[in-house]
């Protein structure tokens, strides 16, 4: 059964940083573009990063250029979402995605999702 799980959420206060993880079970992540998103209560699904199955193309949401990096280690079946400098307006639930065949930050061109793990940034 293809899964995806992520983790690395919490609390931190603002200017701090987490690194989100995502793994893969059931199939390799090599051959799916991975892609990060976020909702906070009340907000749309967005997308924040997503990286190609390749590595070689990342694409990220304007909101996040300059504080996060996704990165990918496909010997490790894992995605990595660095995010740093982080405020409030980056609390939300956080979910990881994947999708074959394209690289895109809209959250309804991806097929398997995980469950999401939640970060909180308050003092």
């Amino acid at each position: 059964q293809l899964q995806l799980v992520e983790s690395g959420g919490g609390l931190v206060q603002p200017g701090g940083s987490l690194r989100l993880s995502c793994v893969g079970s059931g199939f390799t992540l090599d051959d799916y573009a991975i892609g990060w998103f976020r909702q906070a209560p009340g907000k749309e699904r967005e997308g924040v990063s997503c990286i190609r199955s390749s590595g070689g193309v990342r694409y990220y949401a304007d909101s996040v250029k300059g504080r996060f990096t996704i990165s990918r280690d496909n010997a490790k079946n894992t995605v990595y979402l660095q995010m740093n400098s982080l405020n409030a307006e980056d609390t939300a639930v956080y979910y990881c995605a994947a999708v074959k065949y394209t690289t895109s930050l809209k959250w309804n061109d991806y097929d398997y999702w995980g469950q999401g793990t939640q970060v909180t940034v308050s003092s």
